[in-house]
């Protein structure tokens, strides 16, 4: 150890050796820092002012498969708050409906929705409507959405259309945009 510190003198580290063996005495007289818990209170940092001030009801008839999917939404009656309505139609096509065992029963069901505005909370809840009277072969609607989505191509990303064309000849060096460096002439 004596000669690889020498060695390591000659060489002109000898600062890299002294902080490292101060290093574990410092860390040994200084207390170990105690983690405090720290929990968010989502409820408290939500925007209420944002929430409805009126009771609203959504009413849905949904027909299942024999997975227990949404196939699609026959009927509903809305409650005509655009945004709770959207939010809750498409919760109703994103449901599975089984029994506690996990088996599906294929038929038609009805799913209400009641936003209490005291409680800022949504009940939902599921009734047998008929068994029967539905397809239960039928695609799952989340399934079927993405099965037309992905026919659809996604919008190419180009160079905008609009506006003055740039030519990059034109344009100052990055170093004479910040003044790093002088000015050069432009070739003509």
């Amino acid at each position: 150890m004596r000669t690889l510190a020498l060695a390591l003198l000659g060489l002109g580290l000898a600062a890299a050796i002294v902080p490292s063996a101060a290093a574990p005495a410092a860390a040994a007289a200084s207390p170990a820092p105690a983690r405090t818990p720290y929990r968010i209170d989502v409820t408290k940092i939500q925007p209420k002012a944002l929430l409805p001030k009126t009771s609203l009801h959504d009413d849905f008839i949904v027909a299942i498969n024999n997975k227990g999917q949404v196939t699609r939404v026959l009927s509903g009656h809305r409650s005509g708050n655009t945004v709770f309505d959207e939010h809750m139609y498409g919760n109703a096509l994103q449901m599975f409906i089984r029994t506690a065992d996990g088996k599906a029963i294929v038929g038609k069901y009805r799913v209400n929705y009641d936003y209490n505005p005291k409680t800022t909370r949504i009940r939902r809840t599921i009734a047998l409507v008929s068994t029967g009277g539905v397809d239960p072969n039928a695609t799952g609607a989340v399934y079927e959405m993405l099965k037309h989505a992905h026919k659809v191509p996604a919008p190419a990303l180009s160079a905008p259309t609009s506006g003055a064309n740039i030519n990059s000849d034109d344009l100052p060096a990055l170093n004479e945009v910040f003044g790093t460096a002088s000015p050069t002439p432009k070739p003509h």
